[in-house]
């Protein structure tokens, strides 16, 4: 029998360091020759593109001066254009003597969606604080009352019109959404046909296919005399579209659950509803939480598509503010910038608010 020769195995590199600036550089930008290969290119083209981009953003732009200085040689970005058109861009064609109301019904509209975000405002109190400034909103935007003159919906615009019709959409379609995903997992064939129907049905057409229709095609089926606010119907167009997109996601959710769950809620003598609203919905939605919110950002942004009805949201006032005045006319490009960074900001905000959410239903699976 031979002998076996003790080979020691040769000693392993030590680990990178992956703590500090240096450790975090390696680990997410140079961890591999692939990843070093991408990082070089892009900062190559940052590099190149970057300077640029700030001589004509900044250096050489113009911030507070009028359209002819804007149009000089060597002027780079004209900001001037925010500075001038920002009323309308924000509040469409809202009689320009009346905008402190729009302005203020925004903010309480936004400084209530931002209480709505933070635990310790969840109390009972909250329905009712909803309530109140949906009521402050529509009296100060529509007016006709303690001496506000009155302003037809179809006047609305701006950022107020895109928080409303985001808020509204998103509010109603929620709860239609989870209706239609139980009902697509229903023992009971019409229910379930009917949910499936409608859901393939709305997710067939393109949502401008559904605003036209709700705008223009839906009032030619009304009785004579009864005339529903286009606002109204534009809420509920979105409403639907967006409800079915919703209920495939909280169906997503609600197949993760295991069966035995339910077999087990059963067994203690729980009801449907019962099982559902303790046991199944609470986890399903905690597994839905990106996806959900996903479609409230797609939501918000898809406002944008009201215009094609005649409800100038942001973008839309911004073409109707420049597209009337030749002389900034050729400086959209720099107010579609002021629009996109709006955009980006409750966008961001609501992406961020996703995370916490989604850290605070998961801290009972955290190793």
């Amino acid at each position: 029998m031979s002998a076996r020769i003790f080979e020691p195995i040769l000693a392993r590199p030590a680990p990178t360091r992956s703590a500090g600036p240096l450790g975090w550089l390696r680990s997410k930008l140079f961890s591999d020759w692939k990843t070093s290969l991408a990082t070089l290119l892009v900062g190559t083209l940052l590099a190149y593109y970057l300077p640029q981009l700030m001589d004509w953003a900044v250096l050489r732009a113009r911030w507070l001066s009028d359209a002819d200085d804007c149009r000089a040689e060597g002027v780079g970005a004209c900001w001037s254009v925010v500075a001038e058109k920002y009323r309308i861009i924000l509040f469409g064609r809202y009689p320009f003597e009346e905008q402190w109301r729009p302005l203020v019904a925004t903010l309480l509209m936004v400084s209530l969606l931002v209480a709505s975000c933070i635990r310790a405002c969840w109390r009972p109190a909250l329905a009712l604080a909803w309530l109140l400034v949906l009521a402050s909103f529509f009296a100060l935007m529509y007016g006709d009352l303690a001496g506000l003159s009155k302003v037809e919906s179809d006047r609305w615009g701006g950022l107020p019109l895109t928080i409303l019709l985001a808020t509204l959409s998103i509010a109603l379609a929620f709860p239609l959404a989870l209706a239609v995903a139980l009902g697509r997992r229903s023992g009971l064939p019409a229910i379930r046909s009917l949910c499936t129907l409608y859901v393939e049905l709305v997710r067939g057409v393109p949502l401008i296919s559904v605003l036209f229709m709700a705008s223009f095609l839906f009032p030619l089926f009304m009785p004579p005399g009864l005339n529903i606010d286009v606002l109204v119907r534009v809420v509920a167009g979105i409403t639907l579209f967006a409800a079915a997109y919703m209920a495939e996601v909280i169906r997503g959710g609600l197949q993760a659950i295991p069966r035995g769950q339910v077999e087990a809620a059963a067994s203690l003598g729980l009801s449907y509803w019962q099982t559902q609203r303790l046991i199944v919905l609470p986890q399903a939605l905690a597994t839905v939480v990106p996806g959900l919110m996903n479609n409230f950002i797609s939501i918000f942004k898809d406002t944008s598509l009201v215009t094609i009805v005649s409800l100038y949201e942001l973008t839309g006032s911004l073409s109707l503010g420049l597209n009337s005045d030749a002389d900034w006319r050729p400086y959209k490009i720099e107010g579609y910038f002021f629009i996109a960074l709006i955009y980006f900001a409750f966008c961001y905000a609501m992406s961020r608010y996703s995370l916490w959410v989604e850290q605070q239903v998961n801290k009972g699976k955290a190793r």
